[in-house]
């Protein structure tokens, strides 16, 4: 008996050394986190408003799902890639979006970006119109320790017309 009560007491003092070990949390690196997603975002719309289409589209993960304002959904790098072709070949294009709210994840594996954008077309007349509203991409953090944006969606804050007959 007093063998056993040993035992039982080796056994829970080691337990009671090695349970916070296994239960320790991750290092909190959110705001490292969120300062990298940030800065991808940052860079994500330079890419895109100099037009430099490799750059834009290596800003997306190989499973990206993207809805961009007014068109299907993109669910593959080469649909995205052939959108940003077709979007960088309009007469007078220009666009540029920028963060107010960057949160990343405790787990440090996903994080978002929301904000607003600008962009600038020729109409239909061949003059300058500008579009305006807010954008939500949603960044996950890739083995190389780069983030990737994998949703990406933006929305006009200008009315809705109907399309002329």
């Amino acid at each position: 008996m007093k063998k056993h009560l040993k035992l039982t007491m080796v056994t829970a003092c080691c337990l009671a050394l090695l349970l916070p070990a296994c239960t320790q949390q991750q290092p909190d690196t959110r705001a490292a986190d969120e300062v990298a997603i940030r800065a991808a975002d940052v860079a994500f719309s330079k890419a895109v408003e100099a037009k430099q289409l490799d750059a834009a589209v290596a800003f997306y993960a190989d499973d990206a799902v993207v809805m961009f304002v007014n068109a299907p959904m993109l669910t593959t790098k080469d649909a995205i890639r052939k959108a940003f072709e077709e979007f960088f070949a309009m007469p007078g294009i220009a666009m540029k979006w920028q963060a107010t709210k960057v949160e990343a994840a405790r787990s440090g594996d996903f994080g978002y970006a929301v904000g607003t954008y600008e962009m600038t077309m020729n109409n239909s007349q061949g003059k300058p119109f500008t579009d305006h509203g807010k954008y939500t991409t949603v960044y996950k953090k890739q083995a190389d320790g780069s983030w990737k944006a994998v949703v990406d969606i933006s929305n006009t804050d200008l009315p809705v017309t109907p399309p002329s007959k």
